[in-house]
């Protein structure tokens, strides 16, 4: 079967700089918790993958980390475009290594690998697409002063899952060009309404 065009377009242009610069900004949003980054080296992928999102697949993938696709995302010109631009595999949730999707697709949680005692980064990390359903949250933990503020969809999974450390789930939210992380070691609590 031929690959769309569309596969074969999208990637770096100077991959070595423009790489560099993204997986430094991937890591940083790691780093520090709940800090909104704006990605400037943007590949794209086919919709409904946002840039921020493609960008992250670009800089995370490759023929030894598997990804699953959850809803939407899992479309044939998203398949071929990462397996073109990446070469990892595309499989089931209980087997990635990268899930990209929105919120309500990538569910449940607990279809993920978390890691074991001996290997606790043999867990899987999600990128999840879109605003979402939103709750008002403060984030406390390594990489933040004190405390921030963010906008989180399921909160109570957050929850359980940041309660679940040193094993667990991290995330990546995208929106546009901008990402957010969300590793496993943050506490999440709801803010209160004013």
């Amino acid at each position: 079967m031929a690959m769309a065009a569309e596969a074969l377009s999208g990637g770096f242009e100077d991959a070595p700089r423009q790489s560099a610069r993204a997986f430094r900004a991937a890591l940083e949003a790691m780093g520090r918790p709940g800090s909104v980054h704006e990605l400037t080296d943007l590949a794209t992928a086919p919709a409904p993958v946002s840039p921020a999102a493609a960008t992250l697949m670009l800089v995370l993938c490759d023929p030894g980390t598997p990804v699953h696709l959850a809803g939407d995302h899992d479309s044939p010109a998203v398949r071929d475009w990462i397996t073109f631009h990446t070469g990892a595999p595309i499989v089931g949730p209980e087997q990635a290594t990268f899930a990209l999707g929105t919120w309500g697709a990538l569910g449940p949680l607990s279809a993920y690998a978390i890691g074991t005692a001996e290997y606790p980064d043999r867990s899987a990390t999600l990128i999840v697409e879109g605003p979402g359903a939103v709750q008002a949250v403060t984030l406390a933990g390594p990489g933040i002063r004190s405390v921030t503020e963010a906008a989180l969809p399921g909160v109570a999974a957050l929850q359980e899952n940041a309660a679940l450390y040193p094993l667990g789930l991290d995330f990546y939210f995208t929106e546009g060009a901008a990402l957010m992380a969300l590793p496993r070691s943050t506490r999440i609590t709801l803010r209160e309404a004013n």
